[in-house]
């Protein structure tokens, strides 16, 4: 009897290995495909976020680009695409783009490159030299892999991307982890004073330029100057670490509303911790699509999030309410707007969690990237 073929091995080439919406993405993807062999190239380093892969057998790597040099990085990428042969390589973002030429050199024969956001550097991807990076690479990509039609448009508008190398996948969720309930963790403060159950404006995301958690953070006080009776009703909930949190946390401190504010940090136990909300807010400069604001709507939240990037295509009427950032106090108008009327608010909740189980599920996620891979490797 002859020996069973070895799986397909995907190298998956990204920047870190952090706690983020795309790095979340990519560690649920390798938890469900057992048929599948994964290994991860970080052009820089990993962090504790490596724990949530469940699999023994995923290798992590960090190359340290910024220690070695980019001409160091290429060398250790060829040296191993070279070693370990895979089937596919798998980059994402504008860093991943660095593989490309020593994949190809190494003699792998296919390779996939996903966009699934912006960095704070071009937002809007108008900048030339991205523009002319990606289309520089673009001969030597097999497919393109977007998280939302607005980064399927750029690349076919800017990048010149033919459409058809082009799959557009949403992100998914895990519907059973991110569900509605009244239960939080133990350890929220407003819990040891007794009072009534306070109404929580909450987000979650890295603390970085482009979240723009101090933009939630000025509204929230505007608020509360405005209505001064709420002090006693109203909450912020802000979870995430990262460079701006002592920055955010001197703003809380600054509008005098630290007695009102949660500042965690990053925790884990996300799921309970939305549960704790009453609202979800998302004020990032933009966005491919949020896994947060999916994993906010599966719990049956409502969203406020600026109109920016794939945030359109996930809000829609009844699941949450868009403002318009260049307007100012446009995110205050919809955060009373839902703490004046909990009734839509609730009823746009169960509208976000119908859709997420709808369209937006982790297992149509996975299908469709084992559907690309699996087309690739034919």
């Amino acid at each position: 009897m002859s020996a069973q073929a070895p799986r397909p091995l995907v190298l998956h080439v990204i920047h870190h290995l952090v706690i983020g919406g795309m790095e979340n993405g990519l560690v649920n993807l390798i938890n469900r495909t057992p048929d599948v062999r994964h290994v991860i190239a970080c052009v820089e380093d990993f962090s504790d976020f490596r724990r949530r892969l469940t699999r023994p057998d995923v290798e992590v790597l960090a190359l340290r680009r910024s220690r070695v040099g980019v001409w160091g990085l290429r060398e250790a990428l060829y040296r191993l695409c070279r070693q370990l042969r895979p089937s596919i390589v798998h980059s994402r973002n504008m860093s991943g783009l660095d593989a490309v030429f020593p994949a190809r050199l190494a003699g792998v024969r296919c390779y996939i490159h996903g966009e699934h956001g912006w960095d704070i550097g071009d937002l809007n991807g108008t900048k030339l030299k991205p523009m002319l990076l990606r289309r520089l690479h673009s001969p030597w990509i097999d497919r393109y892999i977007t998280v939302s039609r607005q980064l399927e448009n750029y690349l076919v508008g800017r990048a010149g991307i033919a459409r058809s190398r082009i799959t557009q996948i949403y992100n998914g969720v895990d519907t059973a982890r991110f569900i509605s309930g009244p239960e939080g963790p133990a350890d929220l403060p407003w819990l040891a004073t007794g009072d009534p159950k306070p109404f929580v404006f909450g987000t979650v995301g890295r603390v970085n330029r482009v979240k723009n958690q101090r933009v939630l953070v000025e509204a929230f006080a505007a608020l509360v100057a405005r209505q001064p009776e709420l002090r006693d009703r109203l909450r912020l909930l802000i979870v995430g670490a990262g460079p701006q949190w002592d920055e955010l946390r001197g703003q809380v401190e600054a509008l005098g509303i630290a007695d009102l504010a949660w500042l965690p940090g990053a925790r884990e136990d996300i799921p309970s911790l939305m549960r704790a909300m009453d609202v979800f807010v998302l004020p990032s400069l933009n966005e491919g699509i949020s896994n947060t604001v999916l994993e906010a709507m599966a719990t049956g939240l409502p969203v406020i999030a600026a109109r920016v990037g794939g945030n359109p295509e996930l809000i829609t009427g009844n699941t949450g309410q868009l403002y318009e950032p260049q307007i100012e106090h446009s995110l205050l108008k919809a955060m009373a707007n839902y703490h004046d009327n909990p009734g839509m608010a609730r009823e746009h909740g169960m509208a976000g969690r119908g859709r997420v189980v709808k369209d937006f599920s982790i297992d149509a996620m996975v299908n469709s990237y084992v559907r690309v891979y699996s087309e690739l490797m034919v």
